[in-house]
This record gives C-alpha cells, structure tokens and sequence, in this order.
C-alpha cells in the first residue's frame, strides 16, 4: 500500500509542477492545486510512520493515556486544515484569475497573447 501512495503522491507533484510551468493561468492554478493536493498526501502518510496502526485518534475512557495507546492526530489536523486553505485559495486565484482576464483580455501569466491563439475581440 505504500508504493501506491508513493506513486499518486509523485504523479500530483510531477503533474502539479507541469502545469506551473505552463502558460496560460487557469493551468497554473490547477497545478497549485495539485501540489497542494500532493502536500496533504504527503503530511497524512507521514503520520503513520512510527505510530501504532488501528488506535483511536481520540481519547477514551477506559484506555490508559498513554502516547502507545493512541494515534498521533496532529497530521490528520495539519491536513483538513491543509485542505481548507487550499480550496479558499483556488477560490481566490480563480477570482482574480477572472478579473485578469476581463481586465487584459488574455489568460496567458505573461499578459501577452501567444501565435497560435486567436486575437480576441
């Protein structure tokens, strides 16, 4: 099971980086948002390292609070916060993306319009 996350999480990083270095700012964003995508990956698979597999995240009564008794739920944390924030900058991005666009009538990150693209009018 670990290979096939270490695959998917250096799939989103390799495609996420491609699309960065693309042109145009929609495609841009979507590779931001594949890394970041590739970042909660990579934070939630890292707190499985060292813990004990199957324990309870929470306290319960009953169990002894002891840190062998539990899982470590800082990663789990680290990523639905992770994801938050993602998704409100997506929105952002594609806020501004949209008022770029209406401002300069191209989406290209440069601002220039490219040869194989038609003039807009």
């Amino acid at each position: 099971m670990e290979i096939v996350l270490a695959i998917a999480i250096g799939v989103l990083t390799g495609s996420g980086v491609w699309l960065l270095l693309r042109p145009r700012t929609f495609q841009v964003i979507m590779g931001l948002a594949l890394l970041s995508y590739a970042v909660n990956l990579f934070i939630f698979s890292m707190g499985r390292l060292g813990l004990a597999l199957g324990k309870a995240p929470v306290l319960q009564s009953g169990v002894t609070p002891a840190l062998i008794n539990y899982a470590d739920p800082m990663p789990q944390a680290l990523a639905l916060t992770a994801i938050v924030i993602g998704f409100a900058m997506t929105a952002l991005f594609l806020v501004v993306l949209l008022a770029s666009r209406g401002m300069s009538g191209t989406d290209h990150v440069d601002g220039s319009q490219s040869d194989d693209t038609p003039e807009m009018p």
